[in-house]
């Protein structure tokens, strides 16, 4: 028994012409280009809410820039002419 599930897709029919031309020159079936795309762009979608939680976590807890949490300037050192 297959995991595969059938479901209905509706396209302009301009857009199935060019889809079934492609899916031709590369020798594959429109279901299978659709599976592709759309596991692409799950994936694509994965993978950018990982980076950007890793990013919100950074953002949360920023790292050591060497300073030891103290600064050996003043305001006044930094604009001064």
């Amino acid at each position: 028994m297959s995991d595969n599930q059938n479901i209905t897709l509706r396209l302009p029919r301009a857009l199935l012409k060019r889809v079934k031309r492609v899916a031709a020159d590369r020798d594959t079936s429109v279901s299978a280009l659709m599976a592709e795309a759309l596991a692409r762009l799950t994936d694509e979608d994965r993978r950018y809410s990982a980076a950007r939680k890793q990013a919100m976590a950074a953002l949360q807890s920023p790292g050591s820039l060497g300073s030891g949490g103290e600064r050996s300037w003043s305001r006044e050192e930094l604009h001064d002419r």
